[in-house]
């Protein structure tokens, strides 16, 4: 579900506002490619600067794949530990 105030108040382009209008509705794949094939179009300062700027929210940060391995190792241990004491 979209929250408010993610859509910058003025979309440089047509295009660039179908892009977040895509991601607002939850398709962020669609945006991502949406904004992608912006960026390859040699687009206008605007535009890449949105479209890098959607690119970024779109993306998923790599400290929580960081955090997801130490909790799974941490798990992993937990087991370990449980079972080689019963």
């Amino acid at each position: 579900m979209a929250k408010g105030g993610q859509t910058p108040k003025d979309p440089a382009s047509p295009r660039m506002q179908e892009a977040w209008k895509l991601k607002e509705s939850g398709d962020v794949l669609a945006a991502r490619h949406a904004a992608e094939r912006i960026l390859a179009d040699n687009p206008t300062p605007e535009d890449k600067a949105q479209a890098e700027e959607l690119l970024r929210r779109g993306t998923t940060p790599l400290a929580l794949y960081g955090f997801a391995a130490l909790a799974a190792f941490i798990l992993v241990l937990l087991v370990v530990l449980a079972t080689t004491r019963y």
